[in-house]
């Protein structure tokens, strides 16, 4: 049943809040002039204006000679009569702000502006009174630890090294941004995450902004199955069979292609009709890349990419919050990075705005010649949750099927480049020899030693000890 708030409830509104501060000062941040009739309305400003002001409510003899309205202190308040208030009051807001926010729909959806409206209508009906008191610091100190530990949802990567990094791996409801130069692997790792969760047995779906839905399955088919791609092609049957018997003990997935320039309604709408058309529930997101998408809260230039990229991230991770799933996405590493090997904030195109709302950052450290050797590198560039900033993990990439794996599976410890000492630099650079007491011979164009049947070959490496030898100068 539809309640109707009429002039002379709205009237008995502002009488409870001028006779008892306290309550006005509850329901001060959802307080809206706008919303009391308008016989009332400058009533609820003038109070409105002169507590942000002043810091004190007026007194009825103020708001009468004012506004010429009588607004008379109620006798005799109890705890009961402020719970009808405060309950009543939210109800009353709420249904206000609704109303109006679909009167502006209208209005948008004749103009074709389609963006706004979904979020118009959220934010009236999220409207409410703030009634959690938060955490009681000491109160439970074990049951608060193990909430942020357990609850939060931390689920592994896949990769001992960075669970170890993040204490535990990511947790559902926040951003994780992976970012890389072109070419540097940034939908490769993402897909390799992916089949991690899966495997795992979490469903999710990956939307591509950039490459086909037919290339990211086929780059998965060859991680999934451990063949090239050369191979699948030569043996179609054998993948469908391996892919289909890998399924059985898999999570649900599905990959999407969406056009660039897509916003985060569209992301969530299809997540949304996945889940209503097949039953999945969606425990994990990859949205490949976060620079393609656009925002829906505001209009931007698509050049100004901070303020793009500002609206954008906070969004996904809005998304993810609302939905509760794990959120991991890409972005591009700027020109500026092209020859670093350390990366920071200022490699990241678009500038800070992005970072400033991930929960964790990580560059791609990589090159061709890197690859080839079956090697990546990733750098954590920033982590709300742990004290990994600087770290960096070493992964193993097979060239033939893109599978990245952990080069420590066991998780003992992440590989260190420490700097060698004097000492260790002079062991490796010194001559070593076999000598031998029969049948010594010295080859003369060669400078081998032959033992007798046996070839001993000085290794002198006069470059490295010409360049300590300077430096020890130094």
């Amino acid at each position: 049943m539809i309640k109707d708030y009429n002039t002379e409830v709205q009237r008995l509104f502002l009488q409870m809040m001028v006779t008892n501060a306290e309550l006005y000062t509850r329901v001060m941040n959802i307080m809206n002039a706008e919303n009391f009739d308008r016989k009332l309305r400058p009533v609820a400003e003038f109070i409105v204006e002169h507590s942000t002001k002043y810091n004190i409510l007026p007194d009825p003899v103020q708001i009468k000679a004012t506004t010429g309205q009588d607004i008379d202190v109620v006798p005799d308040l109890t705890d009961g009569h402020n719970d009808w208030f405060l309950e009543e009051f939210e109800l009353f807001t709420k249904r206000q702000e609704l109303e109006r926010a679909i009167m502006k729909a209208a209005d948008l959806l004749e103009k074709g502006d389609f963006g706004p409206v979904e979020k118009l209508i959220k934010d009236a009906v999220q409207i409410s009174l703030q009634r959690d008191m938060g955490t009681d610091y000491f109160a439970d100190p074990k049951a608060r630890i193990n909430k942020y530990f357990n609850a939060g949802g931390q689920v592994s990567t896949g990769w001992p090294q960075m669970d170890k990094l993040l204490y535990g791996g990511f947790s559902r409801g926040e951003l994780n941004i992976f970012a890389g130069g072109s070419g540097s692997g940034k939908s490769l790792l993402m897909m390799n995450i992916a089949l991690n969760w899966l495997q795992s047995g979490l469903s999710g779906v990956y939307i591509s902004l950039e490459l086909s839905e037919e290339l990211t399955s086929l780059r998965t088919d060859a991680m999934l199955t451990s063949m090239s791609t050369r191979e699948i092609r030569k043996d179609i049957d054998t993948t469908e069979l391996r892919v289909k018997m890998a399924g059985k003990k898999a999570g649900q997935y599905r990959v999407k292609g969406m056009p660039a320039q897509s916003n985060v309604n569209d992301i969530r709408a299809y997540i949304k009709e996945v889940q209503i058309q097949t039953g999945i529930k969606i425990d994990f997101v990859m949205v490949d890349y976060l620079d393609l998408v656009m925002p829906v809260s505001v209009k931007v230039n698509p050049n100004d990419q901070f303020i793009k990229d500002k609206y954008v991230s906070e969004e996904l991770r809005n998304l993810a919050k609302e939905l509760g799933i794990l959120m991991v996405t890409a972005s591009q590493l700027n020109r500026s990075a092209v020859e670093e090997i350390e990366f920071d904030h200022s490699h990241i195109a678009g500038g800070i705005s992005k970072i400033n709302t991930a929960d964790n950052v990580f560059g791609i450290f990589t090159s061709r010649s890197m690859r080839e050797r079956g090697q990546y590198q990733i750098q954590c560039m920033k982590s709300r949750s742990s004290t990994g900033v600087g770290q960096k993990i070493d992964l193993d990439y097979n060239i033939d099927t893109m599978r990245i794996t952990d080069s420590d599976p066991e998780g003992h410890g992440q590989k260190t480049q420490s700097q060698p000492s004097a000492t260790d630099i002079m062991a490796k650079i010194r001559a070593t020899s076999t000598v031998g007491t029969v049948n010594e011979t010295i080859d003369p164009i060669t400078g081998e030693i032959e033992l007798g049947n046996k070839r001993v070959i000085p290794d002198v490496q006069s470059a490295k000890l010409k360049s300590l030898l300077s430096s020890l100068k130094k």
